[in-house]
C-alpha cells in the first residue's frame, strides 16, 4: 500500500521539480501575454489608445496580447509580484518598489526599453498652480498654508519627484501645506484648475498632453517650476521569460521608428520617438528620491 502511495506521488514530485528547473532556466513560454499599462490616466482611454500597440506585438511577438490597466499602481506592483502580468510599463518609482517587494521572491522582472524623447531617456515633472496663488515660483510657497493636488503614491512624476523638488526648496509636507492623492495626472490638472487644490505635480509629458488636448483651461493654471530630470518609465519583462521570447520583445520595441505609419500609430500614445534600452542601475536615483521623501 506504501509502494502504490510512492508511485502516485513520485510522478507529481517529478514534475513539480521539472517545472521549477524550467522557470529557473528561463522556459517560461505563455500562449498570451499579459500586457499591463500604467494607470496613470483613465483606463479606457489607455486600452483604446493602444489598441494599435497590441496588435503590432501579436504580429511581430507572434503571441496573443492581452492588455490591462489595473485600477492603481499598488495593484500593478502586486500583479508583477505575483506573476499575473509578463510584460509592464512602470512609472520609475513604482519600477523600484516592485523590485524591492520582489526581491528573494520566485519571480523577478528586468527593465529593458524606456521612452525615448528628443534623443534622451529623461523626463521631468511640473509643479503648478492655481492662477490666484500668491506665488510665482516654488520658493514663494514657503510658510503658506496650502493644499497639494498628488497623484498615486507610488509615482514618480506625481509624487515623489514634485515633493522632492518642493523639499529642496525648503517647502515641507505637513508644516507649509496638506497633500491630497487624486489617484491620475489628469485629475491632479483638474483638481488645480478647478480650485479643489492650490497646487499640483504631475509628470510634464502628461500636462503637455492635456494641454495640446484642451483637456484643461491653461488661463486658469501657472507653472511654478520643475523637477530635475528623472529617468523615463521602463518597460519591463519577466526575468524567467524564454530566451528567443525576450529577443522577439526586444527587437519588437527597438523597431519602431517615429515617421513611419506603424510608428506613428504606435508612439503617440506613449508621447514618445522611440524606445532605447536601459537597465535597473539607471533608476539609482529614484531610489534616492523615494529614501530623501520617505525614508525608503
Amino acid at each position: 500500500m506504501m509502494f502504490e502511495k510512492l508511485t502516485k506521488v513520485f510522478p507529481f514530485m517529478l514534475l513539480v521539480t521539472m517545472v521549477s528547473r524550467a522557470v529557473v532556466a528561463g522556459e517560461y513560454n505563455p500562449k498570451t501575454l499579459k500586457v499591463a499599462l500604467l494607470p496613470d490616466e483613465h483606463a479606457a482611454t489607455i486600452i483604446q489608445d493602444n489598441k494599435p500597440f497590441a496588435n503590432y506585438l501579436e504580429k511581430t511577438v507572434n503571441k496573443r496580447i492581452k492588455l490591462i490597466v489595473t485600477t492603481d499602481y499598488s495593484s500593478m506592483i502586486e500583479a508583477a509580484r505575483f506573476g499575473r502580468i509578463d510584460l509592464a510599463y512602470f512609472g520609475p518609482a513604482s519600477y523600484t518598489i516592485a523590485k524591492d517587494k520582489m526581491a528573494g521572491g520566485k519571480i523577478d522582472f528586468e527593465p529593458f526599453a524606456a521612452r525615448l524623447k528628443g534623443g534622451s531617456t529623461t523626463y521631468k515633472s511640473i509643479i503648478i498652480a492655481g492662477v490666484d496663488v500668491d506665488a510665482e515660483k516654488i520658493a514663494e510657497l514657503k510658510g503658506k498654508s496650502f493644499e497639494v493636488a498628488f497623484g498615486d503614491q507610488a509615482s514618480t512624476s506625481s509624487h515623489f519627484a514634485p515633493k522632492y523638488t518642493m523639499m529642496k526648496k525648503g517647502v515641507m509636507w505637513g508644516r507649509d501645506y496638506k497633500e491630497n492623492f487624486v489617484g491620475a495626472h489628469d485629475a491632479v490638472a483638474r483638481n488645480v484648475e478647478r480650485g479643489n487644490a492650490q497646487v499640483g505635480g504631475l509628470s510634464l509629458p502628461i500636462f503637455e498632453k492635456l494641454v495640446a488636448r484642451k483637456t484643461i483651461e491653461v488661463k486658469k493654471i501657472k507653472i511654478l517650476g520643475y523637477s530635475d530630470p528623472l529617468p523615463q518609465y521602463p518597460w519591463v519583462m519577466r526575468s524567467d521569460l524564454k530566451q528567443s521570447l525576450k529577443t522577439s520583445i526586444r527587437k519588437a520595441f527597438f523597431a519602431l521608428k517615429k515617421g513611419t505609419k506603424e510608428g506613428d500609430s504606435i508612439l503617440k500614445s506613449f508621447k514618445t520617438d522611440g524606445f532605447a534600452e536601459i537597465s535597473d542601475i539607471d533608476y539609482n536615483i529614484i531610489r534616492d528620491i523615494r529614501k530623501n521623501v520617505s525614508g525608503k
